[in-house]
């Protein structure tokens, strides 16, 4: 075998090595990957059983119920179309309250309720560090 023909096969090998590693790779990502649903989301989709999905919307007003154990929160997440119960057993992040925004990790059951594993609670945009703001109102008044 010429020297060029052992360049192109172990570049033909190389490249199918890399094949290979990409198609492994997105394989795993695919395997845990948590798609985004909104509640109006699921209403036209239907339920993706049997797999992790993030649920986001706002806390339903008037639908926050702590259990009697103290660790279970049962609260409805609407997006102004649709709304889905939810359950999440654990503690609640500091920002979680009715009328704010919320992202639920978890899985769907048959019924249409959501068991989350997790929740991340969304701050408003407009939010800012209270060290920041008073930044600001100091460099709007030095610029005048």
């Amino acid at each position: 075998m010429t020297a060029k023909r052992q360049r192109l096969v172990l570049v033909l090998l190389a490249l199918g090595a890399v094949g290979v590693a990409a198609l492994l790779a997105l394989s795993a990502l695919r395997d845990q990957a948590a798609f985004f649903y909104a509640p109006s989301d699921v209403v036209s989709q239907g339920l993706p059983l049997g797999r992790a999905v993030r649920l986001g919307g706002m806390v339903e007003a008037g639908s926050v119920q702590r259990a009697v154990d103290g660790v279970t929160v049962r609260f409805v997440v609407t997006d102004g179309r649709a709304t889905t119960p939810v359950t999440f057993a654990g503690i609640v992040p500091d920002l979680f309250r009715e009328r704010s925004g919320v992202v639920a990790e978890g899985e769907f059951r048959r019924d249409g309720s959501f068991v989350a594993s997790n929740l991340l609670a969304k701050h408003d945009e407009k939010y800012m560090p209270p060290e920041l703001a008073g930044k600001m109102h100091e460099t709007k008044t030095l610029a005048r």
